[in-house]
């Protein structure tokens, strides 16, 4: 496979101009290490995951920057932390733009540690694995379907891995490494039982106190674990929009998860026919859908504003998104068939916020504009 341009390039090479840091964060194998390469090949490239290297950034930080600078990719940097400060130094005596490049796929210590030492002097961006356009660039994808079963990660395409290969192998080197890592998990047995209990609920309410009862653990573990999804980007969560439009909302996040194919691999699904019959196909479309807008806001290096919104008569809108000031309420339909129903919640919606625009994604071949609502197929998302 030649290698396919993200299309966070343009807003990466944009911000290089102006910060001298650019941290690129994003799950482990989506591509960090390839993609900041392809950006700057002149660059002098370090990987932090060598015992080498980060021994000499451990135990002599200045000497280790001193040694690299004018064009460095430090790739993995989460794994030396002591950097921060002394890059935070030397960034400002030297004041030039566009000289290192930080990778790291651990959110939390990067940004925890980004927080603290540069802000102001980097810029963040997050790398997910390939979004449909990224992929419909180069390869043909003959269904939805087939999308979602095979995901987005590039070592999957450039090596031509089924998803039965590739999924498996890389929750259990997420679960034995990344989470030993990230959280003292004493039991990862139960842990896998957790994530595939949460695959089992994508798209819906996350209740803690169920999956205490389940596991047997308590709540404050259960908060914990979903917290080390959310860091290692294996799992999100969406928020209830804060607006209550004078009703009463339900106040809980949905979760979903970054990626469908490790969905998939959680829940079973093999193949795009299994998903013919199988009681998530409909979240599976949900999260898909979800996902590529985020994936189209974050490439644009924009901070993504989405919601779910459901009031407390069961009244409920797939997806909110704000942006520029406009709020635009989606609906999500994995069905192949357009029915009438499918507009009911968009229409209660638009009474209660009048001003908002209203959009149905659906699984079919329509595409047009009934009663003030944009119908639009998957393959225009």
């Amino acid at each position: 496979m030649d290698y396919f341009d993200r299309h966070i390039k343009s807003k990466a090479l944009n911000l290089l101009s102006k910060f001298p840091l650019l941290a690129v964060t994003g799950p482990r194998q989506s591509g960090k290490t390839t993609f900041a390469r392809k950006l700057k090949p002149d660059f002098t490239y370090v990987n932090l995951e060598l015992p080498e290297a980060r021994n000499f950034a451990k135990t002599d930080p200045l000497a280790f920057l001193r040694s690299y600078q004018n064009g460095v990719i430090l790739d993995e940097v989460q794994w030396v932390p002591e950097l921060f400060s002394y890059l935070q130094v030397l960034t400002d005596e030297r004041n030039i733009v566009g000289e290192y490049i930080l990778t790291g796929s651990q959110n939390f210590l990067l940004s925890n540690q980004i927080t603290q030492s540069l802000a102001g002097r980097v810029a963040i961006l997050n790398l997910l694995p390939f979004s449909k356009q990224e992929l419909t660039d180069h390869i043909t994808i003959p269904s939805w379907e087939d999308l979602v079963v095979n995901g987005g990660y590039p070592r999957k395409y450039q090596f031509d891995i089924a998803p039965n290969d590739y999924y498996p192998n890389y929750i259990q080197t997420y679960i034995e490494r990344d989470v030993r890592q990230i959280l003292n998990v004493m039991d990862l047995g139960n842990f896998q039982k957790f994530l595939q209990l949460l695959a089992g609920r994508a798209g819906q309410l996350f209740n803690q106190s169920n999956f205490s009862n389940e596991l047997g653990i308590d709540q404050k573990t259960v908060n914990s674990w979903l917290s080390v999804l959310e860091t290692s980007f294996i799992a999100f969560r969406l928020p209830s929009y804060y607006r209550n439009f004078n009703k009463r909302i339900l106040k809980s996040s949905k979760v979903y998860f970054y990626d469908t194919g490790v969905l998939c691999s959680l829940l079973g699904i093999k193949r795009a026919e299994d998903l013919n019959v199988h009681f998530a196909r409909g979240p599976l479309f949900e999260n898909l859908v979800i996902l590529e807008l985020m994936k189209k806001e974050l490439n644009s290096g924009e901070v993504p504003a989405l919601y779910y919104w459901r009031d407390n008569h069961q009244n409920e809108v797939d997806l909110l998104q704000e942006k520029d000031g406009k709020l635009t309420a989606i609906e999500i339909k994995s069905s192949e068939t357009f029915h009438t129903d499918f507009l009911k919640g968009l229409k209660y919606f638009q009474k209660i916020a009048p001003e908002s625009l209203a959009k149905l994604i659906y699984a079919g071949s329509l595409s047009q504009e009934r009663e003030g609502i944009q119908i639009s197929n998957f393959s225009e998302l």
